[in-house]
């Protein structure tokens, strides 16, 4: 209960402050139009994380449909959906294109919320103006597929990488290089990745890191 009130904690602080200054009224049309916007953003995203962790509490008493799936599909849906968000920071977001037809075996609820955690942290962790990339690709002769999502910023000092790769997905934790997140986030993707016997990972860039998850490769010809 301690680690999600951190994670809301930033988002209602920031839902709050705009909501004050818009009741002050001494704001320009155009400046109110951007608060209001960037209310329904945050509180989207906050939105997504309690509905994560509601998810996250019913897996064990939960049957989630697996099926194939086209991943680069679901990157594109994902980039869709968090382009507004991005656009209100100043940040770009987009798929890499793919160099081969795949299908991965997953569900598609589960898939799709890991990559948005993923999303949600590239924009708050990367720098400033750098672009933020989704991509898939084929991994270990093609049984498995990799999804990721690679943001661009100062590289994470190496004891604190260390740190990260340790706990990663199985509990929570501050990264002190990215003291906005308590690791809530992280954790829920890998129990999601769990449920579709695949797992989540990450890698040190010196301009930033890639968090991904890897899940099984469909044996079924893509169609798509």
């Amino acid at each position: 209960m301690v680690t999600a009130a951190h994670e809301l904690k930033a988002p209602l602080a920031l839902v709050r402050q705009l909501s004050l200054t818009l009741e002050q009224g001494s704001v320009t049309p155009a400046e109110r139009e951007r608060m209001l916007r960037q209310i329904v953003l945050v509180s989207e995203r906050a939105l997504r994380l309690t509905t994560d962790l509601s998810r996250s509490s019913r897996l064990q008493d939960s049957l989630f449909e697996l099926e194939p799936l086209n991943p680069q599909q679901i990157c594109e849906e994902v980039a869709h959906e968090l382009t507004p968000l991005y656009k209100a920071r100043g940040r770009e977001i987009h798929v890499t294109s793919r160099y081969r037809p795949m299908l991965v075996v997953a569900n598609r609820d589960l898939l799709r919320r890991i990559m948005l955690n993923f999303g949600d942290n590239a924009l708050h962790y990367g720098d400033e103006g750098a672009p933020v990339e989704l991509r898939a690709g084929v991994r270990e002769d093609g049984a498995r597929i990799r999804l990721g999502v690679r943001d661009y910023g100062p590289a994470v000092p190496i004891d604190m990488w260390q740190q990260l790769q340790s706990h990663l997905g199985s509990s929570t934790q501050v990264l002190h290089a990215r003291p906005q997140s308590s690791g809530l986030g992280l954790y829920v993707a890998g129990r999601f990745a769990e449920a579709m016997q695949g797992k989540i990972g990450a890698t040190r860039h010196r301009d930033g890191a890639t968090f991904y998850v890897d899940l099984t490769a469909s044996t079924q010809m893509s169609l798509l």
